[in-house]
């Protein structure tokens, strides 16, 4: 792993990210969001730290 983003890619990641979601159909979404998470998971190679963040990310939705 490289490192942590800077806030400004994080906020360009934030901005990509909120308009794919909004440019897919509702049904689309859910499947678009599992299919990044996964290639990201992979990326990443850890699987622990993956579960932890699916963790952190459902904390105060």
């Amino acid at each position: 792993m490289s490192g942590k983003l800077s806030i400004p890619d994080l906020e360009l990641i934030y901005d990509e990210l909120a308009q794919s979601i909004d440019s897919l159909e509702p049904n689309k979404q859910t499947l678009f969001l599992v299919k990044l998470v996964l290639l990201n998971a992979n990326e990443l190679g850890d699987a622990d730290l993956v579960r932890a963040h699916i963790q952190a990310s459902l904390k105060d939705l």
